[in-house]
């Protein structure tokens, strides 16, 4: 494979970005560029690296109209700056900005500056893909499209000069955008590119080939109706703006899609027969996850993990990401793609038999004198296939169906983290980011009318926690009571008392689900949750503050909360801090679930001497109050909880 040169790391190195703001970092500090002309200098100087700049284009583009008689001076002042801000050119001690009689030249090595990195991830996702690899391919040109931030120069493009360059930067950004998106086409992964097209097409409606890219995505991605509107609309601006039909390579590409009917494009490995294909269809709703889903995409498409674990509170998505992805792995896994769901209806779970059966008619696991589980396991080790274990409650309920050997995959969806299960690689999914849930928002009861009230909108989301499933709900309930303000409903949302009643939508209700998670959870985990509930809602809770909730000691009151986040529970920061500095949260709506349970009594109250009643009940079978130590027999299989049981944990 083509490997792009590193970005150079070591001391004093500078970094310079074009790809949206110029910004210029030395060893991880930003730079003070000086005034808007010494950054006009700069920035001309970048767009043509290790290119002689003549003194005339440097001069029109910081005075583009009528330039002083000291204009040369001033540059030599601005260049000179410049030379003194950057230092010198890599280990050699050279003048980074040298002149010569083709001008003005800056020194830049490839892992200094953006657009050179860009460019060279661009041959070499091109490379791979000239020799056949799509799938290196999509990696490498991905991975240059991350360098990109936004309009390339943007703070600069009222230089007519500087914005001629950033135009030129920008129509390479596409370039390879498309380059990346047909590469994902091709593999069958298009739903990762739709959202990215749309929004090209939106800022670029000319440009045919992102069109084209966006209608195939749109097609194989099963939204044939709205592939064929994507054309009608390009045939009717080309018409109106510049008096054209769009080419014929373009309307060869709607004729042929209009004769494949709902049937999605996919190559050829993916369009072969497969022996089990049990997936529910994807959601138009499914918003957002971008980095997720790539990274499902990655580790499954790429062979490196058989086993995969998708965790997240109740509601969060984690079974729409699944299907999504398993829908877009069919060249991946030729000999099937199946979900089946390891809950009852009623949040139960079912039976290992149960569940052994279902696989063993989905993918057609012959019956012989095997015992269920040894002729699972020997389907796995002959077969490539994909098992979607939606919704497993614990680590012993999904134990015998993981595939020992071969190239079958296994992903699993759990509201807990399920740490008992290894190795594996996990996923943990939060809440959504709200640029996110407005659009999920939006696509449910039109951006027309978010757009009357986008505060409003904003208040709605996030009074929904943004969690996924309380956002669509809030959509559905929006779309059909017409009448009401987005004001008045995020009014009622915010409500603590209100909120979970108003997540209601036909037979869909947000509270069932929380319900559902909240009865996931051990007695005394429920205890401490309803303690910790009131926290959150400042914005989230200390060690500090939880110790003194649950008035205990400091390790009683880790062990706790830790039982909370491996339950899925509680969220905990994502990068590495101590237990002291993080900060706690519970996710909204399971925390008003939690003290509406204890302002009832119900599941939480704490009996005498502050025990929770599920506890001293516990307690009095074993002959007497728990110890510090945790010792409480019939708990041995869960530690954690042990220590929460463990206490004394007063209601204070």
């Amino acid at each position: 494979m083509t490997r792009p040169p590193a970005r150079t790391g070591s001391a004093g190195a500078v970094y310079f970005s074009l790809l949206g703001p110029l910004t210029a970092r030395l060893d991880g500090r930003e730079l003070p560029l000086g005034p808007r002309k010494q950054r006009l200098v700069l920035a001309t100087l970048l767009a043509r690296p290790n290119t002689p700049v003549p003194v005339d284009v440097l001069t029109d583009a910081v005075w583009p109209d009528d330039p002083p008689r000291t204009a040369r001076k001033n540059l030599q002042v601005y260049v000179s700056a410049a030379r003194a801000l950057l230092g010198p050119a890599g280990d050699g001690g050279r003048d980074r900005v040298v002149h010569g009689c083709g001008g003005y030249q800056l020194r830049i090595a490839e892992g200094e500056l953006d657009t050179l990195r860009f460019g060279s991830l661009a041959r070499a996702g091109r490379a791979e893909a000239g020799r056949g690899d799509l799938r290196s391919a999509a990696r490498l040109l991905r991975e240059a499209l991350d360098l990109w931030e936004g309009p390339p120069l943007n703070d600069l493009r009222d230089s007519a000069g500087v914005a001629e360059e950033a135009d030129r930067l920008e129509a390479r950004c596409l370039t390879v955008y498309e380059d990346w998106a047909e590469a994902e086409i091709e593999l069958g992964r298009a739903a990762v590119a739709v959202d990215g097209l749309r929004d090209l097409v939106e800022r670029h409606p000319l440009r045919e080939r992102l069109r084209a890219a966006w209608m195939n995505s749109l097609h194989q991605s099963g939204r044939q109706a709205e592939a064929l509107a994507v054309y009608d609309d390009y045939r009717q601006l080309m018409a109106r703006e510049l008096g054209l039909e769009p080419s014929p390579a373009m309307a060869a590409l709607y004729r042929s899609m209009l004769g494949r009917g709902r049937e999605a494009r996919r190559p050829a490995a993916a369009r072969e027969t497969v022996s089990a294909v049990a997936l529910p269809a994807c959601t138009g709703a499914f918003t957002g996850r971008r980095e997720e889903l790539r990274d499902l995409l990655d580790v499954l498409g790429g062979g490196e993990e058989r086993v995969v674990v998708v965790s997240g509170p109740a509601g969060a998505g984690k079974s729409a990401l699944a299907v999504r992805a398993a829908h877009l792995l069919a060249d991946r896994f030729p000999d099937g793609r199946v979900q089946v769901r390891v809950r009852r209806e009623d949040g139960t779970a079912r039976g290992r038999a149960e569940i052994l059966a279902e696989l063993g008619r989905l993918c057609g696991v012959p019956e012989g004198n095997a015992a269920p589980e040894d002729a699972w396991q020997e389907w796995l080790a002959r077969h490539r296939a994909l098992v979607v274990l939606d919704g497993v409650p614990d680590e012993a309920s999904v134990r015998g169906l993981l595939p020992r050997s071969g190239a079958c995959s296994v992903l699993v969806t759990a509201r807990g983290q399920l740490a008992g299960l290894a190795p594996v690689h996990r996923i943990a999914l939060p809440v959504l980011a709200d640029s996110e849930a407005l659009e999920l928002l939006g696509k449910l009861i039109g951006i027309g009318r978010l757009r009357t009230d986008p505060a409003a909108a904003l208040r709605i989301v996030r009074a929904c926690g943004a969690l996924p499933l309380a956002v669509e709900v809030s959509g559905m309930r929006l779309a059909v009571l017409r009448h009401l303000p987005l004001a008045e409903y995020a009014a009622r949302l915010e409500d603590p008392s209100a909120a979970l009643d108003e997540l209601v939508a036909g037979d869909v209700s947000v509270r069932h689900r929380v319900a559902s998670g909240w009865q996931d959870l051990a007695d005394g985990d429920r205890w401490v949750l309803g303690r910790l509930a009131g926290l959150a809602e400042a914005g989230g809770f200390t060690l500090d503050r939880a110790t003194t909730a649950l008035n205990c000691a400091e390790r009683t009151a880790i062990r706790a909360v830790e039982s909370l986040i491996d339950a899925g529970a509680v969220t905990s920061p994502a990068g590495e801090v101590t237990a002291h500095a993080a900060l706690y949260e519970v996710p909204r709506l399971l925390g008003l679930y939690a003290r509406e349970r204890g302002a009832s009594g119900r599941d939480g109250g704490a009996g005498a001497g502050g025990v929770p009643d599920q506890d001293r009940g516990v307690s009095d079978r074993t002959g007497g109050v728990p110890d510090q130590a945790g010792g409480v027999p019939d708990r041995a299989a869960a530690p954690a909880r042990a220590a929460v049981a463990a206490g004394p944990l007063s209601p204070g």
